[in-house]
């Protein structure tokens, strides 16, 4: 069984319904193999304004969502919740696919993920950006060798968050946004990095608070050492861009993925010219929930599963605690 279109949809209830959960629901619905049915949140006008706009019953509890014929869930709520709502949707038998970071630490990423395989369930982390055309091509060109031997590879990700009236005060907060825009942006090109160039040996992180509004680090800038001998850094804001890119400096060209995956350039060694080089369009989110309710029908684990989520975990937690203590900090995955 490998979920192909004939299935009957797979049937999800949300949880977390702010703007990303509502993201999520309409990505999910978006793929034909997925009806959203169900949705729980502590409001209980979030609860009906969800419910009416994607046409699902909500629960007035979680415990009574999950004892619901749901399949699985999609959950989009503060990082800091994460492990605790993965653990109680695995112990009620149901899959899950939560929003990236899986957690904030490894020891709780390790609860998720040990729950989950406890149950026999599918447990899926958001790391969408690594689908984007642009980065499956740079990844095929330093597999074979297109870009010659690899010295670094970089990304910038940074959006102005901060500045935004609606953003989710939870979002401001240091307990779920440790080391600036690392868990809401940076996680990601973590994610995308370690997808491009393997293990990271170690990290050294600077992190910085330049501007008055709220609590979280503004500044993040973080130097990566791989294991293949890679170089690579970081920089990543809730107060300045939009902006995301990745690079990938090789001795005989360099590939620049820039507009969050719209664009692919290569530029060849002693050439100043950008080649622009052709991607097909792929709408990662919708992309990554096919793979889920896929998976929950019988097909193959999903590529970031818990485990794999779990190694941007360890890289975060690095991240932190070389921000904390202004030195080089080796990593250790679990």
């Amino acid at each position: 069984m490998l979920g192909l279109p004939d299935d009957p949809p797979v049937r999800l209830g949300s949880i977390g319904l702010g703007w990303w959960g509502g993201v999520l629901a309409n990505s999910a619905r978006s793929t034909g193999l997925v009806d959203i049915v169900a949705c729980f949140a502590r409001s209980a006008d979030s609860r009906k304004s969800f419910a009416g706009e994607h046409g699902c019953l909500p629960f007035d509890s979680l415990d009574a969502l999950l004892a619901s014929d749901v399949d699985g869930v999609l959950i989009a709520t503060p990082h800091t919740t994460h492990a605790g709502l993965v653990i109680a949707a695995a112990e009620a038998s149901k899959h899950v696919f939560v929003d990236k970071p899986l957690t904030l630490t490894v020891a709780e990423a390790t609860r998720a993920v040990d729950a989950a395989e406890a149950a026999g369930v599918v447990l899926q982390v958001g790391h969408n950006r690594r689908r984007q055309p642009a980065n499956r091509r740079i990844k095929e060109s330093i597999d074979s060798g297109a870009l010659g031997a690899m010295l670094e590879v970089s990304a910038t990700h940074a959006a102005p968050l901060l500045f935004n009236p609606n953003l989710a005060p939870w979002r401001r907060r240091l307990e779920e946004t440790p080391v600036g825009g690392m868990a809401a942006l940076g996680i990601h090109q973590v994610d995308t990095l370690h997808y491009l160039a393997g293990p990271i040996e170690g990290v050294f992180a600077r992190s910085t608070r330049l501007l008055p509004e709220g609590e979280v680090d503004d500044t993040t800038t973080v130097v990566f050492q791989f294991k293949s001998g890679i170089q690579g850094h970081l920089f990543t804001s809730m107060a300045t861009g939009p902006v995301v890119e990745v690079i990938a400096h090789g001795t005989e060209a360099i590939a620049r993925n820039t507009g969050d995956g719209e664009n692919l350039t290569l530029q060849r060694r002693g050439s100043t010219e950008l080649v622009d080089m052709p991607l097909d369009p792929l709408d990662t989110i919708a992309d990554e929930l096919t793979e889920f309710s896929r998976a929950i029908r019988g097909g193959a684990q999903p590529e970031t599963d818990g485990v794999e989520a779990r190694k941007a975990v360890a890289v975060l937690e690095a991240i932190v605690e070389s921000a904390a203590a202004n030195r080089w900090v080796e990593l250790v995955y679990p």
